[in-house]
């Protein structure tokens, strides 16, 4: 009830104080960012009494006070925002990059990519099965030849196998959890990027051929996807050998040094063309496994953690269009549930054929649910490819997003809890909150 009139009283501030602010944009976004933060911890605290992942609260203030509900975060202000949210990215992708260690990746390597290819590759048939069964109601697909309708169900269904790096590592982080199934699950997502990006890639050239575009348009498919990746592995490398050599001369700043890490990895993939999130992966992973002092790098930015996925995931949760989820729910739920199956039996099955531990194939499909991150920027390519259709196509994905966004953390927390990987200090922090 306390944390409830804390909220009100909150809100109630910032309708008085808000159009004060009027007169200057930067002034508004700086108060709609400090309101944000507390509403989001609240409404995070809120949740773990009920027994959500805080990151569920998070989401759910970014609904609440985003521009479809209260309005409270407008869309100026979320635009304003944008830097912060891409430092979160930065740091949040530099963290699960210095979670891997060369000696679990020779490990458990040739097991993560089993369990990946096989449960993106039944989920991938799954869906352009389901496609195909629903394509009248599909609006990208009805009255379409089925010449059309397969590569274009192909070109959805790649955009929909993708997963969430920054969801596993909050959830990770917000837990403490250790062990196969959270080891394993943060080793699949961060490989399937990689993947789900060459398999776009593929895909999209193969859909250009079958249904080519109506309107002449720029070439920005094949060529500029495969060097937002391959440039981003080159640019991650050079750039975590760099800050490997800088830490030898950061002595107490090293706190500031991470943000600075952090804002610079996002502007010199912003320079240089490639996929931001993969680039500053592959920094943390460098810098982690060279011999120095990246452990006191992650401490430092680990330290950062707590406000920086209230942020994050607090904009998302103001992003989603809970009218465009309303009106494309008939298509939203199969496509959610079939996903979920094609998780399941995928993991399962990948499990068995790694002789992974069986907790892995029990509950490993559990922390793929979510998705985010890289996905939004294949949409955007198919709507520049496909100007008409390709923009049904990214408000029925972005729906689909939407959900996966919200249960997701719940279904991973779920996991982790069954299979006993939750740590004890977590256990205790989130007692602490009832208290």
């Amino acid at each position: 009830m306390r944390r409830a009139i804390i909220l009100v009283l909150m809100l109630l501030g910032m309708q008085i104080v808000l159009p004060l602010g009027d007169r200057g944009a930067d002034q508004s976004a700086l108060l709609t960012f400090g309101f944000l933060i507390l509403a989001a911890y609240t409404v995070g605290e809120v949740a773990a009494l009920v027994g959500l992942p805080q990151i569920v609260g998070y989401l759910l203030a970014g609904v609440l006070f985003g521009p479809e509900i209260l309005n409270v975060v407008n869309r100026s202000a979320i635009v304003s925002l944008a830097p912060i949210n891409k430092i979160a990215v930065g740091l949040i992708a530099f963290l699960a990059g210095a979670e891997l260690r060369w000696s679990e990746v020779r490990e458990r390597g040739i097991k993560i990519t089993k369990i990946m290819s096989t449960e993106l590759s039944l989920t991938f048939v799954a869906l352009i099965s389901l496609l195909w069964i629903l394509h009248n109601q599909v609006p990208f697909l009805a009255g379409r030849a089925t010449s059309q309708v397969v590569p274009l169900a192909m070109l959805f269904s790649a955009m929909a196998i993708v997963h969430s790096p920054a969801v596993t590592m909050a959830m990770l982080s917000e837990t403490g959890a250790q062990g196969p199934v959270a080891r394993t699950t943060l080793g699949v997502v961060l490989f399937s990027d990689v993947f789900v990006v060459l398999l776009f890639a593929l895909v999209m050239a193969l859909c250009r051929t079958l249904v080519p575009p109506s309107a002449i348009v720029e070439e920005p498919s094949f060529y500029a996807v495969a060097w937002e990746i391959i440039g981003a592995l080159v640019v991650g490398a050079l750039f975590g050998a760099l800050i490997g050599v800088s830490l030898r001369f950061v002595e107490k700043e090293i706190f500031i040094f991470s943000i600075v890490v952090a804002f610079i990895g996002n502007e010199l993939a912003r320079v240089t063309h490639v996929e931001s999130l993969l680039s500053l992966l592959v920094a943390g992973f460098v810098v982690q496994n060279m011999p120095g002092r990246g452990e006191s790098l992650r401490h430092a930015m680990e330290r950062s953690a707590a406000p920086v996925f209230v942020v994050f995931f607090a904009l998302a949760g103001s992003q989603i269009d809970l009218l465009e989820v309303l009106r494309y729910w008939t298509l939203v739920v199969p496509i959610v549930l079939v996903r979920m199956a094609g998780l399941a039996f995928g993991t399962r099955l990948g499990a068995r054929w790694a002789r992974a531990e069986p907790l892995v194939g029990k509950y490993g499909w559990l922390g793929l649910v979510s998705q985010a991150g890289v996905a939004i920027g294949l949409a955007t390519v198919v709507v520049e490819v496909y100007p008409e259709h390709g923009t049904s196509m990214r408000s029925l994905f972005l729906a689909v997003l939407a959900v996966n966004q919200i249960i997701g953390p719940v279904l991973f927390s779920r996991a982790l809890l069954n299979s006993g990987e939750m740590a004890h200090s977590a256990g205790t922090d989130m007692a602490a909150v009832r208290d």
